[in-house]
């Protein structure tokens, strides 16, 4: 739960960062682009992780705990 926190406060800043930088890259469609796609790799890049942390873990979805 705590890494998964830590992923949701990741993307937030990302989401807020980009926010900021958007008055610069408004009059240039390429920086524009750029922004956007790095945005939105980086939250994808964190989603992934995150899964990657959960399959990963016992009694996640890939690996169900064993019966007693």
């Amino acid at each position: 739960m705590l890494k998964a926190c830590g992923y949701l406060f990741s993307t937030v800043s990302v989401v807020l960062l980009g926010l900021v930088a958007w008055d610069g890259a408004q009059d240039d469609p390429t920086l524009r682009g750029a922004l956007i796609a790095g945005m939105a790799l980086s939250v994808l890049g964190m989603a992934v992780r995150l899964v990657s942390h959960l399959r990963g873990k016992p009694g996640g979805p890939a690996n169900p705990r064993p019966p007693r």
